[in-house]
């Protein structure tokens, strides 16, 4: 608990620290400070129209901040605490710095199941900003070594509670519309409400840049065999020089698919090849992460 309470005071006097969460580590600072969202913002390299998710303890505390529907509550009630982000209308009076939000009227907001980040929501008692902690469009960090080889002195102090659980950023939701696949699968947020994938035309929440998660090195998507100089990162069938899950877990995958392609990209290669996932359950989400971290 100590470093919790050292870390709540780096929150309220203004810092940075990266804390882990269910998904993957986040660099956290009080959403309603804008100068501490602006060192988010610097500390990563991020493009300031790319909003970010805001962590809040409950859902009494989410709505203090957003506008809830039947449909938001539904999912809330079903999926919090957990991986899952909405993507709501923002109340005027919420205090949360527009940096968060860039400029948008709507939020992002999740209420996370880790200790590590709750105990550090209850300690600094304030809303916490949280991309992942590592250099915007790098490989996300799902342990504590992630962060501090991405971002060095950028972040004074993290939070080190060992790998993540789902080891993928959260499920975003719109309305009805998955902006972001995430461990919350569709077909698990079909058994509460009918939901579509989708897109849109601006940047509306995290995670929908073309580019992202992207290794140092050229990534090669679907492949069944070693190419020349490539670190084969296997799946199921396919092995390789490591692998997400021999016995084809998909679960398992995608809590190993981050510290894998960290792996790979330490690696002597010159290139990164992975297997082919199946394009279902979480599997939508592992393929959403690969295809934009080969996207150059």
């Amino acid at each position: 608990m100590a470093a919790v309470e050292e870390a709540a005071g780096v929150i309220r006097a203004g810092g940075i620290v990266a804390v882990p969460t269910e998904t993957v580590y986040g660099l956290a600072a009080d959403a309603r400070d804008s100068a501490a969202v602006a060192r988010i913002y610097a500390a990563k390299g991020r493009p300031s129209f790319n909003p970010l998710i805001v962590h809040v303890p409950d859902l009494a505390a989410a709505e203090r901040i957003a506008v809830f529907d039947a449909d938001a509550r539904a999912l809330a009630a079903r999926f919090w605490p957990g991986p899952l982000t909405l993507v709501l209308p923002v109340r005027a009076e919420a205090g949360i710095a527009s940096l968060v939000t860039a400029g948008l009227d709507t939020i992002a907001l999740r209420v996370p199941a880790h200790r590590a980040m709750q105990a550090l929501l209850a300690a600094s008692g304030a809303p916490l900003a949280a991309p992942s902690a590592n250099a915007s469009n790098g490989i996300s960090p799902t342990r504590a070594p992630h962060v501090a080889a991405s971002l060095g002195g950028a972040v004074a102090l993290i939070l080190d509670d060992g790998a993540t659980a789902t080891g993928v950023e959260s499920t975003i939701v719109a309305g009805r519309t998955i902006l972001r696949p995430g461990p919350v699968t569709a077909e698990m947020l079909g058994e509460v409400l009918p939901v579509a994938a989708g897109t849109t035309a601006r940047i509306s929440a995290p995670g929908q840049l073309a580019t992202h998660y992207a290794p140092r090195k050229p990534l090669r998507l679907a492949a069944v065999a070693h190419g020349v100089g490539e670190w084969l990162i296997g799946f199921g069938a396919v092995a390789g020089d490591d692998t997400l899950s021999a016995t084809g877990d998909l679960e398992a995958a995608a809590a190993r698919l981050f510290d894998a392609l960290h792996r790979a990209d330490a690696s002597d290669r010159e290139g990164i090849a992975v297997a082919p996932i199946p394009e279902t359950g979480v599997g939508v989400a592992i393929n959403d992460r690969l295809r934009r971290a080969a996207h150059r």
